[in-house]
């Protein structure tokens, strides 16, 4: 079982929509707690950096209705034209033999629309994003025993790739193989294999 992050693993969202997304979180933040744009970006780094995302940290301290933030801060009428990716991904995704899955701390219309653009969604036999873990992304175990229980997985079988290197500590203490898609080149105790693309996976790694 591979179980794939999303953003900045199945493509590159640095690049051009996460800076999209930080404008629109950023005004979320102006309109509900009236601070300017520096207050703004301080209040997001500080939950994402802590929560894993500036959803959790305003749910937890303000109250903030979930739904309501991910209407107003995934907003790509565009999406298309913003998605970065490598085009020899399809034919590693082919090349990897066994389910696939994706889990995502996105809302689920964000990541239809990220698949679509990227054609992808053929490759994968499951789709979970923040919606799924009831609004609990990782790095919280939630997300994590939801998927398992709902796909009766060993976890000892699964291979998660990801980006973050909290998402991948959780997944190892679960007993997961993890796979960091970085170009750092630093070692982590927690990390099993350190690719700079999911295009290297055929090559790299077996579940």
């Amino acid at each position: 079982m591979w179980i794939f992050d999303l953003d900045n693993t199945l493509h590159d969202a640095r690049a051009r929509i996460f800076p999209a997304m930080h404008h629109q979180i950023n005004a979320f933040l102006r309109r509900h707690f009236n601070v300017d744009e520096a207050g703004a970006n301080t209040m997001r780094e500080h939950f994402w950096r802590t929560y894993g995302t500036t959803l959790n940290g305003l749910m937890r301290h303000h109250g903030v209705h979930p739904r309501q933030f991910l209407a107003e801060t995934h907003v790509f009428p565009e999406l298309a034209d913003l998605v970065v990716h490598e085009n020899a991904l399809k034919h590693a995704l082919e090349r990897l033999a066994g389910t696939k899955i994706v889990f995502s701390n996105a809302p689920r219309h964000y990541v239809g629309q990220v698949l679509d653009a990227l054609g992808l969604g053929r490759y994968f036999d499951g789709v979970y994003a923040i919606e799924d873990a009831r609004y609990r992304g990782k790095p919280a175990l939630h997300g994590f025993h939801f998927l398992l229980r709902k796909h009766n997985l060993d976890p000892h079988r699964c291979a998660f790739v990801d980006d973050m290197l909290e998402n991948l500590r959780t997944a190892h203490r679960l007993g997961m193989s993890t796979v960091w898609v970085s170009n750092t080149r630093r070692r982590v105790p927690y990390v099993d294999v350190r690719i700079s693309s999911v295009t290297e996976l055929p090559r790299r790694i077996r579940p």
